[in-house]
């Protein structure tokens, strides 16, 4: 495993507390609603992504470049696993879901996009095993269940029902979309941890994001031409789009791969379920203001809960399997 241990034992630290260090790195992905909010009025979801995967770069790029060595170990596979999570998990995965929101704008079936999308977890798990050969205990699936019925309390407390009535009335499009979004995240857990057995935390984030980058160039010019990148102001940059890059997108990224790189990849699906919950709940607070309800605060209690047994059950996070590694490098 290609994971640095600081002298001072934060590396140490890190390992001991990684299943709830995930969850960290999940909710800081969700405090970019404070400031993409500022920015959605004149930018659609795919500019602001490409705007903050060009940041990274920047940021990323000379420690790209001062790992090319490290990079000499990613054999074949290694390689189309990153380019997996460049294009999939950071690229396609969000379009995905941003179209089969907006397709349940349309015919009123959001719920439709939120059950589906949670079968991430389901299916990174199904990955897990495929992939990485990672098995479960017993115990493993009621905690499962218990995540999957807290996060289902928060992003449903308003009406419980929603869910059955949207599926009801759901429509195709909605629900291929979603469940598309959801295959690609749980792809890009499950590849990330394939991949970090070979290089280390920060070649991993840099290749994500450099990767992506000209994907997501592509993807604009594809649906707007040259006048996708004429919507940008400068005070877009300083500070929303910025802080976008630094908080939920560089620093988040970094502490997840570091994280990542001592979780088995079943475990780690399970600790991202704090997105949605913290997206909720930032929700709540303002200037947003939307009502928080009681369900929500015992959903948020359930998972946080899991979360903490999932870290302190877990077995020695052992290094990737044998054959995953030698796949990785060959």
């Amino acid at each position: 495993m290609a994971t640095s241990r600081s002298p001072n034992g934060a590396g140490v630290t890190i390992d001991r507390f990684s299943v709830v260090l995930v969850a960290v790195a999940a909710t800081l992905w969700a405090t970019d609603t404070y400031f993409r909010s500022q920015l959605v009025t004149h930018l659609s979801p795919t500019e602001i992504v490409v705007a903050e995967d060009g940041l990274i770069t920047l940021f990323l790029l000379p420690i790209l470049i001062r790992s090319a060595g490290e990079l000499r170990k990613l054999g074949p596979r290694g390689w189309l696993a990153v380019v997996g999570i460049a294009v999939g998990a950071q690229s396609l995965a969000t379009i995905l879901f941003t179209a089969s929101f907006q397709v349940a704008a349309t015919y009123q079936v959001f719920a439709e996009t939120f059950v589906l999308q949670q079968t991430q977890p389901l299916i990174a798990i199904l990955l897990a095993w495929i992939v990485l050969g990672e098995r479960r205990r017993a115990w493993f699936w009621p905690a499962v269940a218990v995540a999957i019925l807290g996060v289902y309390l928060v992003l449903f407390a308003q009406d419980p029902g929603a869910p059955l009535s949207a599926l009801q009335r759901g429509r195709l499009e909605v629900g291929l979309l979603a469940l598309g979004a959801a295959a690609l995240w749980a792809s890009g857990t499950v590849l990330g941890r394939f991949a970090l057995g070979a290089i280390n935390f920060w070649s991993m984030t840099a290749l994500r994001f450099t990767l992506a980058l000209p994907v997501l160039v592509a993807i604009v010019l594809v649906q707007y031409g040259l006048s996708g990148f004429a919507h940008y102001r400068v005070s877009d940059f300083f500070p929303n789009l910025l802080a976008i890059a630094l908080v939920p997108g560089l620093f988040a990224l970094l502490l997840y791969y570091r994280a990542l790189s001592r979780t088995p990849a079943s475990l780690a699906t399970i600790a991202e379920m704090a997105y949605p919950v913290a997206a909720t709940l930032i929700a709540s607070a303002p200037p947003f203001n939307q009502p928080l309800y009681p369900a929500q605060v015992v959903g948020t209690a359930l998972l946080i809960g899991v979360i903490v047994f999932l870290n302190v059950t877990k077995e020695r996070a052992a290094e990737i399997s044998p054959a995953a590694l030698k796949l990785a490098e060959s």
